[in-house]
């Protein structure tokens, strides 16, 4: 007999699929001996339950996955529903005025946010029957008298994405005319005064409707409610920072940033028509002002442990959908690709992905770049110090960086300090924290690294489409490259790797730090993983080796030798690449991978003076 981790190793497949097999008696003869499995020596595997193809089946009776769904009673009735309905517990527990949580996107904010407005809001329908089924409502009768107490108001800014103040403001006024409409039912209400109500419709009709009108439509809503109902309202603002986030990067930055500091002081400062305000976003703000003087809100962050849970899926939330769709046996892959975030000290998957990643037979593929710019990412390689650039090109290998981490930090504070970059990237979720120390002042001091492999791949994408924008790389090489290897053509990547050289000497200065960070970090990103790549660095005398070692060892090894020397003529140049190729062979450096079992080697042995340059190459076999 065997136990589950020798079947495991023996059938390529993982122990808990091996667990499941047993339990659900798809392995003839295994029984249960002291708690632990044992499984006959000749037992066969079971068959794969993928079609051809390599999609999973979808019985009739599986829900589908809510991809894009953030109609909370939608999701919950009609798709595979994750339960958070926990989120209102901790919450009621403490009762914090206002909470803001601040998370990456497609974090499941709105989701949540309008799980939320079901529970709280007062309806004309029962609305408890959507949480009769949920953990919620084990929790007690002090909670669900809770449910359905409260008016609401709600805006998600989600879709504020506009490249103009005006049209940014022409979209906010129709989401206010839409909330207000909502609560259309005040205008035959005795209990409000008739200027108010003549304010509400000016709301509603849009005309003649000033800045001014809308920055204090919260603060005016809110007590309307409160006079209508007795009770004053819950107010819910999902992605308030998307509108900002636009305005830096589209030039309206202080207009925004001075409209919603009045905009939220009417409805979350000294309001006394508010019973509680939640805030959802990527990032905190706290310097801008927006919420000077609101002493009552309550950050929580990725760095918390308090909703961390809420936010994301869990290990074991992830585990039960794969046992659900019948993908037991795909938890690795998914992990490696959608794992490694960390909000407080909870391991979190992205949960747009891991639901893409299965509704769609669980290919791997980077499915969270598609949901949005990656303009955090475009600022910083726009700014990026030659510290910063050859920091991202070490996370790109796999290496952790030690980094302080601001939660405060503002998009335009990277002008003034560009090491602001590592808060940024880890509140928008390109980087994560595994350790981390909080400081005197508030600060963290951590190690950062890339979470998964998604994220790798969204940072070769946006370095790709940058060192093209700025004219280091061109899109033909970047092609060429990737079919060489795709081909395992070596004549064809050494031409490659040439033209690369040449793009990348006419616009940086070898002699400058740059031109090794933008080399070597260009070289990361068109490999695409098929490389690993080490380097060495003798500063001060223009010396340096690449040495790039295939994963699949049919792929050529490379290494590079660079030699510079400033006024040389052409022949000069020539006969020091020609050392340069020499130096590789005298110093055998193709030993290491050769005694690896890689013996067809491209070497390439290059000179620079100047913005002149000369490459020899020879390849062994």
């Amino acid at each position: 007999m065997k136990n589950v981790k020798q079947t495991a190793a023996e059938w390529g497949i993982s122990e808990r699929m091996v667990s499941h097999m047993c339990k659900t008696a798809q392995i003839s003869g295994a029984v249960k001996m002291n708690g632990i499995w044992q499984i006959p020596d000749d037992a066969q595997k079971p068959a794969d339950r993928r079609i051809v193809s390599g999609k999973y089946r979808k019985e009739h009776r599986k829900k589908a996955l809510p991809v894009g769904v953030s109609d909370y009673i939608r999701a919950q009735a009609d798709y595979y529903y994750v339960d958070k309905t926990l989120l209102i517990r901790d919450f009621l527990d403490q009762r914090p005025l206002v909470s803001l949580f601040t998370r990456p996107r497609r974090f499941g904010k709105t989701l949540n946010m309008d799980m939320l407005r079901v529970f709280f809001e007062i309806s004309d329908q029962d609305t408890s029957i959507y949480f009769k089924d949920k953990a919620i409502w084990k929790c007690g009768e002090a909670y669900r008298k809770q449910q359905g107490r409260y008016p609401v108001i709600f805006l998600t800014f989600k879709d504020v994405k506009f490249s103009s103040w005006a049209s940014t403001m022409d979209k906010i006024r129709e989401l206010l005319q839409t909330e207000f409409h909502r609560h259309i039912n005040l205008l035959d209400s005795s209990k409000i005064a008739d200027y108010d109500k003549k304010y509400f419709r000016k709301i509603l009709d849009g005309d003649h409707v000033t800045e001014v009108d809308l920055a204090s439509a919260l603060e005016r809503l809110s007590r309307m409610l409160k006079e209508h109902y007795g009770i004053a309202p819950i107010i819910m603002i999902d992605e308030y920072d998307t509108p900002i986030q636009e305005g830096y990067s589209r030039k309206f930055y202080d207009d925004i940033i001075c409209f919603m500091r009045n905009f939220f002081s009417g409805a979350f400062k000294d309001n006394k028509n508010l019973s509680y305000g939640f805030l959802t976003g990527i990032l905190r703000i706290a310097q801008e002002s927006i919420f000077s003087g609101l002493n009552n809100l309550t950050v929580y962050s990725i760095m918390d442990d308090e909703y961390a849970s809420y936010f994301g899926f869990t290990t074991d939330e992830v585990h039960q959908m794969l046992e659900y769709y019948s993908a037991e046996d795909k938890e690795n892959e998914l992990k490696d690709w959608y794992d490694g975030y960390q909000f407080g000290s909870t391991e979190i998957f992205n949960p747009w992905s891991v639901i893409n990643y299965i509704s769609k037979g669980c290919t791997p593929q980077a499915y969270w770049v598609n949901t949005g710019k990656n303009e955090v990412l475009e600022d910083i390689l726009r700014i990026a110090t030659d510290d910063i650039i050859e920091k991202l090109y070490s996370l790109l290998q796999g290496s952790r960086t030690i980094a302080r981490i601001d939660q405060n930090v503002v998009y335009r504070s990277l002008i003034d300090d560009p090491e602001n970059v590592y808060s940024l990237l880890l509140t928008a979720g390109y980087l994560k924290a595994p350790i981390k120390q909080l400081q005197a002042d508030g600060t963290y001091l951590c190690e950062v690294a890339i979470p998964n492999k998604e994220i790798t791949s969204v940072y070769k994408n946006e370095i790709l489409s940058h060192l093209m924008q700025i004219g280091a790389i061109s899109r033909t090489t970047s092609n060429k490259i990737a079919e060489s290897i795709y081909a395992n053509n070596w004549k064809q990547l050494q031409s490659a790797i040439e033209e690369y050289l040449n793009q990348s000497i006419s616009y940086y200065d070898f002699g400058a730090e740059s031109f090794y960070h933008g080399l070597m970090l260009g070289l990361i990103v068109l490999m695409d993983n098929q490389y690993k790549i080490r380097s060495n660095r003798e500063s001060g005398d223009g010396r340096y080796d690449i040495c790039m070692i295939p994963i699949d060892t049919t792929h050529p090894g490379i290494i590079m030798e660079l030699k510079a020397k400033a006024g040389l003529s052409l022949n000069e140049l020539d006969a020091l690449s020609s050392k340069a190729l020499e130096q590789i062979s005298i110093k055998r450096y193709n030993s290491e991978m050769q005694n690896d079992g890689i013996t067809n080697i491209l070497s390439f042995g290059i000179a620079f003076s100047g913005k002149k340059m000369c490459i020899k190459t020879e390849q062994t076999e």
